[in-house]
């Protein structure tokens, strides 16, 4: 029962570590499962040997979410457009819970647009870099998470963070001043206003959209404010008046974002509306970057009072 215990005290630290490395609260929760059943597993003599159990449990953890990085490296050549990580969606109001992924999302490094930024890592490097930098597992340890010598795990850690460097994302925006911008940004594009949407738009912002093919989303990277304008105005065009307005703020991995529940057209005039969880990144005041979200299958965590 003591080891029950203690591994339930490092479980929130566990999955903050999971959900950095894979993007997937899923495949977080499996890799911290699968890390209790190594350990519920061991021999006593093997249990007594290990000094600092939540070292272990990490690296640990980390070699799972390497396996599970391989293994979605080649899942995603399949991936209908892009892919995104698998947001956090917590409500925009009322007190603070202590669930392990609404505690894990508050550190700024697990926003979406750092966590997409993650994806340019190559697995070794992401874990190297992660467990090293975010969580400052020592070397030797993370050598023997990725089976090899302590000089390539650096090599490795070294490597990432200089890719992480070179495609950096703008630090997290106020509270407020995401709140402020995002109404300015829908009341401007619901009431038409183009020259204020347009003002709110960083001249090279990008929208990415993920669906895997099972939802209306935009399938390429689209670049530069007068396309997004323009994707966003084909859409009001396409459902049903008032529908898209429908949506409410929530919490996107710790940032302001838009949940957009589906909606069926009541007629057939108009295309049904999918479901959308939307978030973004600001930089200097303006927008630049969109994220949306609407494949379903990474949907299904969306709390019922948003």
């Amino acid at each position: 029962m003591a080891l029950v215990d203690e591994f339930t005290g490092h479980r929130a630290h566990l999955i903050a570590v999971a959900y950095r490395l894979t993007g997937s609260v899923s495949d977080a929760e499996d890799a911290v499962q699968e890390s209790w059943l190594r350990l519920a597993g061991l021999a006593e003599d093997k249990l007594a040997r290990i000094k600092d159990l939540k070292a272990w449990l990490t690296t640990v953890v980390g070699r799972i979410c390497l396996d599970r990085l391989r293994s979605a490296a080649v899942q995603r050549e399949r991936y209908v457009g892009e892919w995104l990580p698998e947001p956090v969606v917590t409500p925009l109001t009322g007190a603070q819970g202590e669930d392990p992924l609404e505690v894990t999302v508050r550190d700024e490094g697990v926003r979406m647009a750092a966590m997409v930024v993650l994806d340019k890592l190559t697995p070794e490097q992401r874990v190297a870099f992660v467990l090293h930098d975010a969580f400052s597992v020592p070397f030797d340890e993370i050598a023997g998470a990725l089976g090899v010598s302590v000089d390539t795990a650096r090599q490795h850690a070294s490597r990432g963070r200089k890719a992480l460097k070179d495609a950096e994302p703008p630090p997290r925006a106020s509270m407020v001043e995401q709140q402020e911008l995002l109404d300015r940004f829908m009341r401007a594009l619901f009431a038409g206003d183009v020259r204020a949407v347009t003002e709110l738009l960083h001249p090279d912002a990008v929208l990415i959209g993920d669906s895997n093919g099972k939802a209306r989303t935009t399938r390429r990277v689209m670049v530069g404010a007068d396309k997004i304008l323009r994707f966003f105005q084909g859409l009001l065009g396409k459902y049903e008046p008032g529908s898209l307005a429908s949506g409410r703020p929530v919490l996107v991995n710790g940032d302001i974002g838009y949940y957009i529940p589906p909606r069926p057209s009541s007629d057939g005039t108009y295309l049904d509306l999918d479901a959308h969880v939307q978030t973004m990144a600001i930089r200097d005041g303006r927008v630049v970057a969109i994220y949306d979200i609407a494949n379903p299958d990474k949907l299904t965590r969306v709390p019922a009072d948003g």
